[in-house]
């Protein structure tokens, strides 16, 4: 399992870049290994606002289809439309084909949030 040093991680397997005011976000490989071989990514519209915990994503399998919570609360200010004609790419890298990048609206959310090694503890009580 692969996890990031310097990514922000939620107990929903999402990962967070957090760029200035801005935030990349996506499913860590550990989700992206639970899945299996991704088919479908759905993709919220660009100038929704969500709250925390709100579904930004739907990711579908061949195994199953999984929401996306998001883990921090903004507006979408961009998705990652490559995703829709290879939703695979998150299989490939999940760290580097992200969903959606929002516009935080609250930064103390981050504090929220774990770290690298916070996460890989957290993972290693669910496998």
């Amino acid at each position: 399992m692969k996890i990031v040093e310097g990514l922000l991680y939620s107990k929903d397997h999402e990962w967070i870049k957090v760029e200035g005011k801005e935030a990349y976000i996506g499913i860590t490989d550990f989700a992206q290994h639970k899945l299996g071989e991704i088919v479908y990514v759905e993709l919220p519209q660009v100038d929704d606002e969500l709250s925390t915990g709100d579904v930004f994503s739907v990711v579908e399998s061949v195994k199953a289809a999984s929401d996306s919570y998001l883990p921090i609360s903004g507006k979408v200010v961009e998705v990652n439309e490559d995703l829709d004609g290879e939703p695979g790419l998150v299989n490939e890298d999940p760290y580097a084909n992200w969903i959606v990048k929002i516009e935080l609206s609250d930064e103390s959310e981050l504090k929220e949030l774990m770290n690298a090694e916070e996460y890989e503890d957290f993972c290693s009580k669910e496998e």
